[in-house]
């Protein structure tokens, strides 16, 4: 018979049990270490727990078009408003549908909770227009505004100064009466005048056309009721600059305002609207280190790309101001950049942000557009009263849980229980401390089911320490010593033990990726107790089990181990009863052998 190889462990074995004790105690210091430092040492809240705001909007659709509150749109609604608030890293807030024309927002007390009511009822419409006009605000060029974009071969335009230094009282508008005359008729698609040129400095001089009259009264008319709409406009008067833009369809021109700097705002005379909100891919507010300034920038869908690069190529013939494209958001002027060349991959919108007016307007445009205005009808304090009663009253249900577990442990187990009682309390340790930063990483908010998930994972962890336990003890009762117990049983129980926790992480996956609202706390605690389960038996039970195997107490089956091998019953040592047989068949022959 062959001899053994040098240093083959037995199959299971784990020679070098403190490395693993080693790495996770490693990993729940610096966790713990990292809770600290960042400051959130208590998990975040849900609104059942820690209170918060309560917000109901009312839907109201546009003059003729009543039929757009309906059931679609409102569901697309509550779609975008969650996701946006949600992208401000408010995580557990509630958006649902009441009734046929309301709905109702509720965000969880948190850091972000005064940017998410800002948000919920933010139409965020859209449109690129081209700009027919402009007078500007103040006696000074308005600020530099860049476009980006994918360029057929020509670079990317360096930035230019566009706007005009006159003042909004000012008597001489950027663009002559004449000018705007023969933009906006060729806007409303009608045969453009022929004017006369104008001296006049007033900004509500009308063009004087000679020869031919224009070939359609309605066009020409609307275009004078335009103008002097956008003559008598004052953007100083808040009250006037919300109005300008309402009741306006994209197709049609429009007059607009936009600020400039603070408190200082320019007007703008637009034509019918080229590129849609809905034809933004994606937006994000960001920092542009070249020109120390916060801008958002957008991709553009296939189709919007194809609009933006056929509207820049026409403005791109343009001269100032008519080069120009305004965006304009919810009816105000964001920017209104010159265009030089044909683009169409790509656009920024640069003017005066910080950093949280960027962002919000990214979250808002990466998000989309809501399909219907809303007013807020009615905003809400929400207290915690109600939800801390609950959570006391779940974490005593848990407690007495967790003390019928330890009971029975004790009982049953004996010794062994208190390598459970310490892997639980492991397990407590790294859910506690993962719930806290998880908080402030991904927007996780702990609430009453996420609580009643972490105290069904004590369950699911003590069954795992019970299937380690028996393959132990049935392979002491086949007679053999706790050391090779241990070893030869863990092969068996580990693989028993990975098919029931990824059971368990399965069914927490599939009710987290198919639920919505609070119940996605459950499904996420369930599965991040059951994953921690498998870190828990694999680098503390298994390796403490093995060194406790080790000592005189549990390696000599005292009777209060839990391993007493009288107790289990077990048969005699195996290599004993190879003794006894060999010696009850008598001497061998040698020549028999």
């Amino acid at each position: 018979m062959a001899a053994p190889k040098k240093g083959r462990r037995p199959a299971g074995g784990q020679s070098r049990p403190g490395r693993a004790l080693a790495l996770i105690l490693i990993a729940m210091v610096a966790l713990t270490g990292g809770m600290f430092w960042s400051g959130h040492t208590t998990p975040r809240l849900g609104i059942d727990l820690a209170g918060g705001t309560s917000i109901t909007l009312k839907a109201k659709a546009e003059p003729g078009q009543e039929s757009a509150v309906n059931e679609t749109n409102m569901n697309t609604a509550v779609d975008i408003i969650e996701r946006r608030v949600n992208g401000l890293g408010v995580s557990e807030a509630e958006v649902q549908t009441q009734g046929r024309e309301n709905i109702i927002v509720n965000i969880p007390r948190g850091t972000n909770e005064k940017q998410a009511r800002e948000q919920v009822g933010t139409t965020a419409q859209l449109y690129f227009r081209p700009v027919l006009g402009v007078t500007a605000g103040a006696p000074q060029p308005a600020p530099t505004a860049t476009t980006s974009g994918s360029p057929s071969a020509t670079p990317k335009p360096s930035a230019s100064t566009s706007g005009a230094s006159v003042g909004e009282k000012s008597a001489t508008p950027t663009a002559t009466a004449t000018t705007q005359g023969r933009a906006l008729t060729e806007a409303l698609k009608a045969p453009s005048p022929t004017p006369t040129a104008t001296s006049s400095a007033s900004s509500s001089a009308k063009p004087k056309a000679t020869g031919t009259p224009t070939a359609d009264p309605t066009a020409d008319a609307a275009s004078a009721a335009l103008q002097k709409k956008f003559t008598d406009l004052n953007c100083l008067d808040p009250k006037q600059r919300s109005a300008a833009g309402q009741g306006v369809k994209p197709s049609e021109p429009a007059v607009a305002c936009g600020e400039d700097a603070p408190g200082v705002w320019s007007k703008y005379l637009l034509g019918p609207a080229e590129v849609e909100g809905r034809d933004v891919d994606d937006a994000k507010g960001q920092f542009d280190q070249q020109r120390g300034m916060w801008i958002v920038t957008m991709d553009f869908t296939g189709e919007g790309s194809k609009k933006f690069q056929s509207i820049t190529g026409k403005l791109s013939q343009q001269a100032d101001p008519q080069n120009r494209f305004a965006i304009v958001l919810d009816g105000e002027v964001v920017s209104a950049p010159s265009v030089r060349q044909t683009l169409s991959a790509s656009a920024e919108i640069s003017g005066n942000f910080n950093q949280q007016s960027a962002q919000d307007l990214g979250n808002i445009l990466s998000y989309g557009a809501l399909p219907l205005s809303f007013e807020t009808q009615s905003v809400d304090t929400v207290t915690a009263a109600l939800g801390g009663d609950q959570l006391e009253a779940g974490l005593i249900a848990g407690a007495i849980g967790l003390g019928l577990v330890i009971i029975y442990l004790v009982a049953y187990y004996r010794g062994l229980s208190l390598i459970a009682i310490l892997s639980l309390g492991v397990s407590a340790l790294l859910t506690y401390v993962l719930m806290a930063l998880l908080g402030p990483a991904i927007g996780f908010a702990l609430n009453l089911p996420a609580v009643c998930g972490a105290i069904v994972a004590i369950g699911i962890t003590a069954d795992s320490f019970i299937v380690y336990f028996e393959r132990i003890r049935d392979e002491l009762r086949e007679g053999r010593t706790l050391r090779p117990a241990v070893e030869r049983a863990w092969p068996r129980a580990r693989r028993t033990i990975l098919v029931s926790d990824f059971v368990s992480f399965l069914a927490a996956a599939v009710l987290f990726i198919v639920t919505v609202g609070k119940v996605k706390g459950f499904a996420f605690t369930l599965g991040l107790t059951t994953l921690l389960d498998v870190v828990v038996v694999f680098l503390f039970t298994k390796p403490v089990m093995t060194l406790l195997a080790r000592t005189k107490f549990f390696g000599n089956g005292h009777a209060w181990s839990g391993l007493d091998p009288k107790r289990l019953g077990a048969k005699p040592p195996l290599r004993r009863s190879r003794r006894a047989n060999a010696s009850a068949a008598g001497p061998v022959d040698p020549k028999e052998a």
